[in-house]
């Protein structure tokens, strides 16, 4: 018998859709997690990646999976689940860290950002709720989708730190590499703003994150701010190049995930991905931690 007909779910705009489609010329989009992304907003990709090469450019974000964990055990939840501990993680830091199955092969990478002693912030490319959900045993820990209530940019480029301190004065001057800043966007419309300084383009790079309500907002005040830093808004395709000159991996394109590889052989271990400065073994046990010890002693 035939399979039932099940229309497929359309894109969804962006907090961000606003200005990001109005600015689009060429209409080119791509689905990115459920949502309409920009590919490039000229015709032609160079203008872009020459912005984030020598000038600022600014991309919407906001498709990345989000999560926020919070209680007591949220720091031991992310140890048991990930590839590094999170025991000692300072307030306000920031790392890239990937997680595996039983077999310790790789699942995802992203983001953790400690917001709070008991506060933090998992992003992902792939959904991650009811992966992280099911290792919670025995731990108080509340785990929250915030996928599509909390917006993001990402404002990247060598005159990406002049932009900032147009928007937000001096306090940026002091942020360091994978760290942290709570500030307000100003103005009337002015609200709480978390500034990371990461990035996916290998260049001096941030990441903003607001709630929904306020990035349409943020939009106007950056591209007011970067004006005299030829600020430009990017797309995915110069990104990609960006990123690929950095180096930088990308699921599903430069490995499979071990939830969707159809055949054992096309999953990664981190020692095969480059990932091993990620891995800590010698600490409390974590999901594919036995598995991991055999990977490294066998050799990648």
């Amino acid at each position: 018998a035939r399979a039932p007909y099940r229309p497929r779910t359309l894109p969804g705009p962006t907090p961000f859709h606003p200005r990001t489609s109005a600015a689009c010329t060429s209409l080119a989009y791509k689905e990115w997690a459920g949502c309409y992304a920009v590919r490039r907003y000229d015709v032609y990709v160079d203008r872009e990646y020459y912005a984030v090469r020598h000038q600022a450019t600014v991309m919407d974000a906001s498709p990345l999976y989000k999560y926020e964990l919070t209680g007591p055990g949220a720091a031991a939840l992310l140890s048991r689940v990930m590839v590094k501990s999170f025991a000692k993680f300072a307030i306000g830091r920031v790392t890239y860290v990937c997680w595996c199955d039983e077999q310790g092969k790789v699942v995802d990478d992203g983001t953790v950002t400690r917001l709070g002693e008991q506060h933090f912030r998992v992003t992902a490319a792939d959904p991650a709720y009811g992966w992280l959900g099911r290792q919670t045993r025995g731990l108080d820990v509340k785990i929250s989708d915030s996928s599509r209530t909390l917006a993001a940019l990402a404002l990247q480029g060598p005159r990406a730190k002049e932009v900032l301190r147009n928007l937000v004065g001096s306090a940026i001057d002091g942020l360091k590499f994978f760290r942290a800043l709570e500030t307000r966007l100003p103005g009337k419309n002015g609200g709480a703003l978390t500034i990371t300084r990461t990035g996916y383009t290998g260049d001096l790079g941030y990441e903003l994150w607001v709630e929904n309500a306020l990035a349409v907002p943020l939009w106007d005040a950056l591209l007011e701010a970067g004006k005299q830093q030829g600020l430009l808004p990017m797309g995915l395709d110069a990104l990609d190049v960006s990123r690929v000159e950095a180096g930088f991996l990308l699921g599903g394109v430069d490995y499979t995930s071990a939830r969707r590889a159809p055949i054992e052989r096309q999953k990664s271990t981190p020692f095969e991905l480059g990932f091993e400065w990620m891995v800590e073994l010698e600490r409390e046990p974590f999901v594919g931690r036995e598995a991991l010890a055999r990977a490294k002693a066998a050799g990648p």
